[in-house]
C-alpha cells in the first residue's frame, strides 16, 4: 500500500506542486487549504505523514500540529514562509518532526519525507534492542522510550533517532553535517539549522535547565556531544 500523505497549505501553487511531486513518487496524497480542514482530515483518515504550513487561515499550523501530536505519533513536516518564522518555530515546544523554509527545493522536501517514513517503519519493527544508560538518562531502543531519572520523556520519532545516534558513542563530538546525514539517511542535508532545531527541542525535554545543558552539549565550531550526567 502506498504511503498516505496529507498536504496542508493555503497557497494553491504549493499544494499543487508538492502534491504532484509526491504522487509522481508513488505516494497517495490528500490536501487541505486551512487548519480546520487539516484537523478534520487528520482525525478521520490514517496518514503516514503530514506536511503542514505554519501560517494557515481559521486555525494556525501551530495549533493543528499540537492537536495532532496530542492524538497521534504521525510525523509532521512544518513549512515556514520566511527565516523569521524559523526563529518562532525554534522558540516553541513544537510537535513537528522537521521544518522546511519556503522557497524550498522539491528534492530536499522529498528527501525529508522519505527519511521520516523510513524512521516510522523502523519504529514499528524494532525489537530486542538494548537499553542505553548515560548517568540519569535511559534510552530503551526497543520501546522507543526515554527516561530522565524517574520521569518519562516524550520525543518525536526524529528526536529519538537523534538522541539514540548520539548515545551510540557517548562523549564523541558529532558535526551538524554528520547528524543531519544520519537523520535524513542521505548525503544531501539541506539547511543545517534543522539540526539546531531538533537539538533545541531535545534539550528542552532532557535537561533540567536547557539554557545550561549538562547532557547534550555544544562544542563550539564543531558540533554536539552527549555525555552522562
Amino acid at each position: 500500500m502506498s504511503p498516505r500523505v496529507l498536504v496542508v497549505d493555503d497557497e494553491p501553487a504549493i499544494v499543487d506542486g508538492v502534491g504532484y511531486a509526491l504522487r509522481n513518487e508513488g505516494f497517495d496524497v490528500d490536501t487541505a487549504a486551512n487548519g480546520e480542514e487539516a484537523l478534520a482530515a487528520a482525525r478521520s483518515d490514517g496518514y503516514d505523514l503530514v506536511i503542514l504550513d505554519l501560517m494557515l487561515p481559521r486555525l494556525s499550523g501551530l495549533e493543528v500540529a499540537r492537536t495532532i501530536r496530542g492524538e497521534s505519533a504521525v510525523p509532521i513536516i512544518m513549512l515556514t514562509a520566511k527565516d523569521a518564522e524559523v526563529d518562532r518555530v525554534l522558540g516553541l515546544e513544537l510537535a513537528a518532526d522537521d521544518y522546511v523554509t519556503k522557497p524550498f527545493s522539491m528534492a530536499e522536501l522529498l528527501s525529508r519525507v522519505r527519511a521520516l517514513l523510513r524512521r516510522r517503519e523502523l519504529d514499528r519493527s524494532d525489537a530486542g534492542q538494548p537499553v542505553r544508560q548515560l548517568g540519569g538518562l535511559r534510552l530503551d531502543l526497543a520501546r522507543h522510550q526515554v527516561m530522565v531519572g524517574d520521569r518519562t520523556v516524550q520525543l518525536t520519532p526524529l528526536e529519538f533517532k537523534l538522541l539514540a545516534f548520539l548515545a551510540q558513542e557517548p562523549e564523541r563530538v558529532f558535526s551538524r553535517k554528520e547528524i543531519m546525514q544520519e537523520l535524513w539517511e542521505s548525503p544531501y542535508v539541506g539547511d543545517q539549522r534543522a539540526c539546531d532545531f531538533h537539538i533545541s527541542n531535545v534539550r528542552r525535554k532532557i535537561e533540567e535547565d536547557p539554557s545550561r545543558p549538562e547532557r547534550l552539549l555544544t562544542v563550539r565550531g564543531v558540533g554536539y556531544t552527549l555525555v552522562g550526567a
